[in-house]
């Protein structure tokens, strides 16, 4: 089964967004074992539109739509679906009472062009929209399947997660015996370090497959495998997972698509366990994964953003004497870290507390070089200690990679503790 992702937009074409909606639904194509060979995008206009449809066709069983059904008249992505099969189109009623619904419960008047919004193409299955007010289509005619969905990510994956996969499970993947995936999460490792380790796994693979990727600071491992019952393939997946725990226990921190962060919010509250930071170079971003995460509050007490050294002296306790001088080790050592995730654990009162600092770039600090950075972890009735990073990429990449870096660690540290209760 093929499938080609076509996504509408002028300001797509124009650099205005991101298209990361063909992102998101590769991969959940992928893992229904449906490949993407190709992914278009095309401006506001039907004919160039229908054009794409038409190559789109000749390549794919599967054609999904993203965006061009909202309610102005470039919003032209049904009118060229329904002109492409030959169909008409009229108001679905159901969608048109969620239109009328929204403007009614605000007390605004509605106006016409908003009756687009739940146009349906003729003969199709509607597709309602749970998070927007444009319903989505389904059809199928001649062999080939075709979605419509809409543009705003906040409206297209819960629309494709509550209606268009069921759809394609029941009326495309009929014959197909069912995929079933397991994502594995690693941290603290490359993805070419990764792939070394699980070689021979992955050239061997057959039934059973193991696809690695990867984003910054961290590393997925999607393993798939078709089944006539799902008990048959969790045995098989969770085979192949005890295998790579096994190879790789230092690194695997999830058998589910979550962050780092999430994990540790989650052992740290059910340890009952609390942490602090302070951070320098990151300004905060280690705190905002931390606070990103819900029930985060229940674990994580507080923070402080010492960017310069006056404030690491007058918050965080930093001796002068570390920080400044001929032949002071500085804001950017080891020394440092250490004090400040001590300090700021003993004024929180938490029994983590967690420190960066270091030179993100982009040019030498305390004639220290870019991407020097350490990080501190210090336990409450317990040792204070740091560790040197020495990180390539530009300053957004060593921001988040050491943020990331103080996570990894203290996930290892709490993994620790938890194998010493055991």
């Amino acid at each position: 089964m093929k499938a080609e992702i076509i996504a509408v937009g002028t300001e797509l074409l124009l650099g205005q967004i991101v298209n990361t909606n063909a992102r998101y639904l590769s991969a959940e194509l992928a893992a229904l074992g449906i490949d993407v060979y190709f992914q278009t995008v095309v401006g506001d206009n039907q004919g160039r539109l229908q054009q794409a449809i038409r190559i789109a066709e000749e390549r794919a069983d599967l054609i999904i739509f993203s965006g061009g059904i909202g309610p102005t008249q470039d919003d032209l992505t049904k009118d060229a679906l329904a002109a492409s099969l030959g169909r008409g189109l009229h108001i679905d009623r159901q969608a048109m009472d969620h239109v009328d619904r929204f403007f009614k419960d605000r007390d605004r008047p509605m106006t016409e062009n908003n009756r687009r919004q739940a146009l349906a193409i003729d003969g199709g299955t509607p597709l309602p929209n749970e998070t927007g007010l444009a319903v989505g289509n389904a059809v199928s005619q001649a062999g080939k399947h075709y979605i419509v969905l809409p543009g705003p990510p906040k409206e297209l994956i819960p629309m494709f997660e509550q209606q268009a996969k069921p759809w394609i499970l029941s009326h495309v993947l009929t014959d197909e015996t069912p995929i079933y995936s397991k994502m594995l999460k690693f941290a603290g490792i490359g993805e070419s370090a990764l792939e070394t380790q699980l070689l021979d796994l992955i050239e061997a693979q057959g039934d059973l497959t193991i696809a690695p990727y990867a984003k910054e600071s961290e590393v997925t491992i999607r393993l798939s495998t078709k089944a006539s019952l799902e008990s048959e393939a969790l045995d098989k997946l969770d085979d192949m997972e005890k295998i790579i725990e096994q190879r790789l226990p230092e690194f695997l921190y999830a058998n589910r698509d979550v962050p780092i962060e999430q994990v540790i919010v989650e052992m740290m509250t059910e340890m009952n366990l609390t942490v602090s930071a302070a951070e320098s170079c990151t300004g905060g971003l280690l705190m905002e994964a931390i606070t990103s995460i819900p029930g985060s509050a229940a674990v994580f007490f507080g923070g402080i953003v010492c960017y310069s050294n006056e404030m690491k002296k007058k918050l965080l306790n930093v001796p002068a004497e570390l920080l400044e001088g001929e032949n002071a080790p500085g804001a950017v050592s080891k020394e440092t870290a250490e004090v400040l995730a001590e300090q700021v654990r003993i004024i929180t009162d938490t029994d983590f507390g967690l420190s960066v600092t270091g030179v993100a770039g982009p040019a030498y600090s305390e004639r220290k070089p870019v991407g020097l950075v350490y990080i501190g972890i210090s336990e409450r009735n317990g040792a204070t200690r740091s560790i040197e990073l020495n990180l390539k990429g530009n300053r957004d990449t060593i921001r988040l990679r050491s943020a990331k870096s103080v996570l990894y660690h203290l996930w290892r540290r709490l993994k620790e503790l938890n194998a010493q209760a055991d």
